[in-house]
């Protein structure tokens, strides 16, 4: 038995632990943020894991894309019965917008009294380049089949209709997210609609009090009260393929895609680590 690791022992107590981070969604091609393909492996390895009591998430999320973080909370959620599982989510610096909407897959959500949680909303933005493209001395020229395919184009003046219509377009995907936290958090809501769902985040301690978490409370600290000292915590990790996981270092494919992105995708690369940075620095990180 001394050579059979812990979490595989007769009676041994297991909560696998899976790291969700960073902006949901596609940052650029070939560096993409959080996606369910992205950690659907990840996950099923989490809910299969033998002896399993549980299911810990560990999330730093400022959000992203509603549709990301809709289809990876509803696949914890199928896992979590398909187990027969609870899951217990942690927030770190963050669990905001998409990133809390992740979080309301735990049946208990824990926070740090300093964690950022909230922002259950929905947030769009663009640029207006027309005068800059004036002085400059360019002409527009666009061609387009269909009356509003060229909706909200930067280099054209703003139209008040484009404007209407996307609008309209956020207000059902507000109403999708605060149907989801309703679902999830239930009762436990202490707030109002018209204080929970603004678009506004608050520290731990208030969200506790919001009921948009559960407790203060740390992961192992939190697990160990709850199954004993010996509760094993393994962080199930992406999987990575043999080869680089052998010699530690990526494939001359991996390496050509690297030298493109940074050549060919330089302005949109850097286009993306700016939209990205402004995601994170709107919680103050």
């Amino acid at each position: 038995m001394a050579v059979v690791p812990a979490r595989l022992r007769r009676g041994a107590v297991v909560v696998p632990v899976v790291r969700l981070s960073g902006v949901i969604g596609a940052v650029t091609p070939l560096r993409p943020g959080m996606t369910l393909a992205g950690i659907a492996r990840t996950l099923e390895r989490a809910f299969s894991m033998r002896n399993a009591k549980a299911v810990a998430l560990v999330i730093n999320s400022p959000g992203g894309s509603p549709v990301q973080s809709r289809q990876i909370y509803l696949r914890i959620r199928q896992l979590a019965a398909e187990k027969n599982l609870p899951v217990l989510v942690f927030v770190e610096d963050v669990a905001a917008s998409g990133g809390y909407m992740i979080a309301c897959a735990g049946d208990e959500i824990f926070c740090d009294p300093s964690s950022i949680l909230g922002s259950i909303g929905v947030v769009g933005g663009s640029f207006g380049f027309q005068e800059l493209i004036r002085k400059v001395g360019v002409e527009r020229r666009l061609y387009t089949a269909g009356e509003h395919k060229a909706m909200l184009d930067p280099f054209l003046p703003e139209n008040r209709e484009d404007v209407a219509r996307l609008k309209t377009i956020q207000r059902e995907i507000h109403a999708i997210f605060i149907a989801l936290v309703k679902a999830s958090r239930g009762s436990r809501l202490k707030g109002g609609d018209d204080v929970l769902f603004t678009g506004e985040y608050w520290a731990g301690e208030t969200s506790v009090s919001l009921g948009l978490a559960d407790a203060i409370g740390d992961l192992r600290s939190t697990l160990r009260a709850r199954y004993g000292d010996k509760v094993e915590t393994p962080l199930i990790a992406p999987a990575r393929g043999m080869l680089s996981g052998l010699f530690g270092r990526r494939s001359a494919g991996a390496d050509a895609l690297g030298s493109l992105d940074g050549i060919a995708g330089l302005p949109e690369g850097l286009i993306s680590a700016l939209e990205s940075r402004a995601i994170w620095a709107k919680f103050g990180f």
